[in-house]
């Protein structure tokens, strides 16, 4: 839960203990803070900024939460269930500014990882199912909305009901 700013200095307090720590000759917590120093850098690597950019999605601070993504250089070492975040956060943001190509990529690689919720896992795939109706892919949409009616028993009533207009919509459009 460390900006990278944040990361970088804690990281630089561990390691200037650690020389402190050597130069007494005091060589287990020398290890120990080396270890922890290591952990920052792992977090940054698996955690990255997923966390803060949450809370601040979930504050409705997108510009907020779109600059803590951008932290994150290479999202491919992220763990499983930060990437899934990462990419459904990243794909609503894309969304709130109407770059649906964008969304579209990102709601595409969120639902190929674990997220939250059921719930989440759904929205990811209408999403993409919606952007691909809009475009005019309606056998992708088809593809999507498939795949998310399997989970049709473990979503809220307002997501059932979403994924029952998009499927009227679709077949009306197949007609």
């Amino acid at each position: 839960m460390f900006t990278n700013k944040a990361r970088i200095m804690v990281t630089l307090l561990f390691l200037a203990l650690a020389a402190v720590f050597a130069y007494y000759e005091t060589y287990q917590l020398t290890a120990v803070a080396v270890m922890f120093a290591g952990l920052v850098v792992w977090g940054y690597f698996k955690e990255g900024t997923v966390i803060l950019a949450a809370k601040q999605f979930h504050h409705k601070e997108f510009d907020k939460a779109e600059k803590l993504l951008l932290q994150i250089r290479n999202p491919d070492y992220l763990s499983k269930k930060r990437r899934g975040f990462y990419e459904f956060i990243f794909g609503s943001i894309s969304l709130q500014k109407r770059d649906y190509e964008e969304a579209e990529k990102h709601f595409e690689i969120a639902a190929q990882y674990p997220l939250r919720t059921v719930n989440d896992h759904v929205a990811a795939l209408t999403h993409v199912a919606t952007i691909s109706y809009r475009n005019g892919n309606y056998e992708k949409a088809t593809a999507f909305l498939g795949l998310a009616e399997k989970h049709r028993d473990n979503i809220t009533a307002k997501m059932r009901e979403v994924l029952n207009t998009l499927k009227q919509e679709l077949n009306n459009k197949k007609r």
